[in-house]
């Protein structure tokens, strides 16, 4: 694990908060920040299947990446939810998977982060 995920408490909340809106759904989003996750974008996820997939609303993310570009901030992990199982890259999600930032994975066990499509555990350090 030689990439690390600095996540203030708050925001990781903030996250949760968000993907338990959405269930029994995928829920979708951005973080964002500099060194450390400064802010939480959800996304509408727009998946076929919702109750087993995400794919964050092409506009709304677009909108989002403008919105991360325009204060300065990078993209640091695109995070969603796996509210029926575990916080693990499923088939689709290894498959799916187009950017070279974290992954980050809410599940029924907890909350864990991947590059993906390769599977490589991120660390998530807690602030």
């Amino acid at each position: 694990m030689s990439q690390v995920l600095y996540v203030p408490r708050n925001l990781l909340a903030e996250t949760r908060a968000h993907l338990l809106r959405e269930a029994p759904r995928e829920g979708v989003g951005l973080w964002a920040g500099r060194r450390e996750v400064e802010r939480v974008l959800p996304l509408p996820n727009a998946h076929p299947e919702p109750l087993t997939g995400y794919l964050a609303e092409p506009l709304a993310l677009l909108r989002a990446l403008k919105e991360v570009e325009r204060e300065g901030l990078s993209l640091l992990a695109i995070y969603h939810s796996h509210p029926q199982g575990p916080a693990l890259p499923s088939p689709r999600d290894i498959r799916e998977a187009r950017w070279r930032v974290p992954y980050v994975i809410f599940g029924t066990d907890g909350v864990r982060a991947f590059l993906l499509p390769e599977g490589r555990e991120v660390g998530l350090v807690l602030l």
